[in-house]
């Protein structure tokens, strides 16, 4: 599989043809078959994912050169790798000279997007370049299943970089899973259509409880999630109030609600979100969620050790049958790959239409270092639900 594949990338080379340029350029290359497959309908026929990339030169690029030939696609050829990223889905860069957070910020932001402000945040991400923070830091025990970021919230990122400033030794495990989106939504249509039926019509409510104390190892606190506008010595009541504020920037008036419980030690936050979005370029409907990894996270971490903060109904408040999870999960198995990380990979994720995840691994915790930096696009996914709460919007600022 993996010399078909290079032969049918040839023709995609990212070259740029501007003799007189001394910038660094990148070319496609072929991967594993457990690494990279040919996605199914509705994806262009012979697409892969990801789309590998390295400099096509024989010495490693500066990191400037690197940064400066992005640059140069993005705004000298028409968003080149946006554009890619919405036809593949993710994309892989390797062989760049990238070895900190701050050499894998600047890289980031070459692409010129808006960094993503997170809100309701509910795993830790302390700040360690800008707009760069660690992936997750759940115990390496722990299996993150395929999801799109930030799906029980009504603000999520439209894209993901991940850096690999560390990677596990090779059969130890922690690859990151990439699936297709469209995919998923193509095959979940014609298998289990009442399912998708129900998800249009109702959309999903998204229960995500947050407490003053994190509730797990890698989890954020109720201030990480909501708290920034909160100083030392601010009383209950102007915590409290400085809270909800946060959450009405969500802008979803009804749409979402909220309650405080344990003496205001605890926040239920509860969102009538769509699980069915669509894609900006092409208005092909793709499914937005974690609803398979709220069930496969549930049934693989069942230790009492790790808790699931988000519980996920229809959005008329019924159950979801949990034969529906299940055939989303082997779904998700059948069309995902589990990505094998190489010191200096960055992956890059249109968050729209690809999901991720991160398997566990043997070792120490310390053996799998990824980081990860979000960031908004110009215009959010289009709606395909029947009612106003399958509007998708960006926070207020």
């Amino acid at each position: 599989m993996a010399t078909t594949i290079t032969e049918q990338l040839a023709v995609q080379t990212l070259k740029l043809n501007d003799s007189s340029s001394d910038l660094a350029f990148f070319e496609p290359f072929s991967l594993p078959s457990t690494n990279q497959r040919i996605l199914t309908a509705p994806h262009p026929e012979d697409t892969v994912i990801p789309l590998a990339l390295r400099p096509a030169t024989a010495e490693q690029p500066t990191l400037d050169a690197a940064i400066s030939t992005v640059k140069s696609l993005q705004t000298q050829h028409d968003g080149y790798l946006t554009k890619k990223l919405a036809t593949h889905g993710a994309l892989l860069f390797r062989n760049l000279p990238i070895h900190s957070a701050d050499d894998f910020s600047r890289f980031a932001h070459a692409f010129g997007y808006s960094p993503h402000e997170i809100i309701g945040i509910v795993v830790d991400r302390p700040l360690l370049a800008p707009n760069v923070a660690p992936a997750n830091e759940a115990p390496k025990e722990v299996l993150i299943y395929n999801h799109n970021e930030s799906p029980q919230v009504p603000h999520a990122p439209e894209y993901i970089f991940f850096y690999s400033h560390k990677a596990p030794a090779k059969g130890s495990g922690g690859e990151t899973p990439i699936s297709s989106s469209l995919e998923l939504f193509n095959r979940a249509n014609r298998e289990i259509p009442e399912f998708i039926d129900q998800l249009a019509t109702k959309g999903v409510l998204s229960q995500v409880t947050y407490k003053v104390d994190k509730q797990y190892e890698g989890g954020s606190t109720l201030r990480q999630a909501f708290g920034k506008e909160i100083v030392e010595g601010d009383d209950l009541e102007t915590r409290k109030r400085k809270i909800e504020d946060q959450i009405k920037r969500y802008g979803r008036g009804k749409h979402t609600s909220w309650k405080w419980e344990d003496s205001d030690q605890t926040l239920v936050v509860t969102h009538h979100l769509p699980a069915i979005r669509t894609q900006q370029s092409t208005n092909l409907p793709t499914l937005f969620t974690g609803l398979a990894a709220y069930y496969n996270n549930s049934q693989a971490n069942n230790t009492g050790k790790r808790k699931n903060v988000t519980q996920v109904l229809f959005g008329d408040g019924t159950p979801i049958p949990e034969k529906y999870l299940i055939h989303l999960v082997k779904i998700t198995d059948d069309i995902r790959v589990l990505h094998h990380w190489e010191q200096g990979d960055i992956l890059v994720f249109d968050n729209v239409i690809a999901q991720h995840g991160r398997q566990p691994w043997t070792g120490d915790q310390k053996d799998r270092v990824v980081l990860a930096s979000l960031f908004d696009a110009e215009s959010v996914p289009g709606n395909y639900g029947y009612g106003d709460w399958a509007q998708v919007v960006q926070a207020l600022s």
